[in-house]
């Protein structure tokens, strides 16, 4: 199975100013139709630890998602999203091994 994820780990008291950041990111991403772009993307709250969150983003290949994150834009979006956070971020590098639906 082919595919890569990517998870970022962080902290914010600006959980709000995120979303609409990467709300925004996304919508300019799907204007401009070019370059690798995400398959999928969650963002989760840590229900244990407020103020803890979790970015998942599903890439097609690890090549795709090296290729996105050497974009001006992309990086532009993470050193604006690294100033609304509390501290660094974490970032985890997956291969996807298997997906299963649940219906």
């Amino acid at each position: 199975m082919a595919g890569f994820v990517q998870i970022i780990e962080y902290r914010t008291s600006k959980p709000d100013e995120i979303a609409a950041l990467m709300e925004q990111f996304s919508k300019n991403r799907a204007a401009e139709g070019d370059g690798p772009a995400p398959v999928r993307g969650i963002t989760c709250a840590d229900r244990d630890e407020p103020g803890r969150y979790f970015a998942i983003v599903e890439f097609g290949s690890y090549e795709e998602a090296m290729a996105n994150s050497q974009r001006a834009d992309t990086t532009e979006f993470s050193a604006k999203m690294m100033e609304l956070c509390d501290g660094p971020g974490a970032f985890y590098n997956l291969d996807l091994v298997q997906t299963m639906e649940y219906s």
